[in-house]
């Protein structure tokens, strides 16, 4: 049975995939954001992640072409009218991270790596529950993933702090596939007057002190206690493994820390 050789990543979260697998010699070209694993950032550069060079992308005369969500729309039909075979996945979840992961391994025949290298990361989720059930008390947390317009998490990031034993204030919103879905008003992060701020800003360093001098937010209980943290983008805000394999350590430390220093 033949199997892709060839592949280029428009997005970070399958050059990590793959790499996890074993079969990272397979990546031709990559995002422009990817980070993991350090070895990736060598290989060509064919697109940010909107959009990207058709022309690139079909000189390394890839077999396959793996990207990420509504957003590369347009340059996953430029690519399919190039003739090449693309797919994008568009999954929100942590349970479709997983589904994610193994429909990878499938699609490179490996299968069984894939089972290993799941069983890693679900071993690293029960960590993340009996963490949370060990907590005396929950953090009430606000996730900001973009200031203007606020932008609350994505739904795995939300699902996320749950798991690691915080209460994720916008639950609701979360849930939005689109960002437009997810806007924030301030006045909502107000009532909720959360204990935790969590701010993860793609492509933009955060700005901790404009976040604690908006309007009102001098009393909210992250605020007084200075429990404004800067999380990575390519950590948090990637869809594959990476929120698992190293966020649920960040957000455990994050929350002892906050469980210690309380009243």
């Amino acid at each position: 049975m033949h199997f892709p050789r060839r592949i280029v990543c428009l997005t970070e979260e399958a050059v990590e995939v793959l790499f996890a697998l074993g079969e990272g010699d397979r990546v031709v070209g990559v995002s422009a954001y990817v980070e993991r694993p350090a070895e990736a950032k060598k290989l060509p550069v064919v697109c940010a992640f909107t959009g990207g060079n058709v022309k690139k992308v079909r000189d390394l005369n890839p077999d396959l072409v793996l990207g990420f969500s509504d957003i590369q729309k347009d340059f996953a039909r430029d690519l399919i009218g190039a003739g090449l075979n693309v797919f994008i996945a568009n999954h929100r979840s942590i349970e479709e991270i997983l589904s994610y992961i193994r429909l990878i391994a499938n699609m490179v025949g490996k299968q069984e790596e894939g089972e290993l290298y799941l069983e890693q990361i679900e071993l690293k989720i029960e960590k993340a529950r009996a963490f949370a059930k060990s907590l005396t008390k929950r953090p009430k947390v606000y996730i900001e993933e973009w200031d203007e317009p606020r932008i609350c998490a994505i739904r795995w990031f939300h699902e996320l702090v749950e798991l690691c034993g915080g209460d994720s204030i916008t639950k609701d919103q979360s849930m939005g596939s689109l960002a437009k879905e997810r806007f924030i008003e301030d006045q909502f992060v107000i009532d909720a007057n959360p204990d935790i701020i969590l701010a993860c800003w793609c492509g933009k360093k955060v700005d901790k002190e404009s976040i604690a001098n908006r309007e009102g937010y001098s009393e909210l209980e992250a605020v007084k206690r200075g429990n404004i943290f800067e999380l990575d983008p390519a950590v948090f805000l990637q869809p594959g493994p990476a929120p698992l394999v190293t966020g649920i350590d960040t957000l455990c430390e994050i929350f002892s820390s906050w469980v210690k220093t309380s009243p």
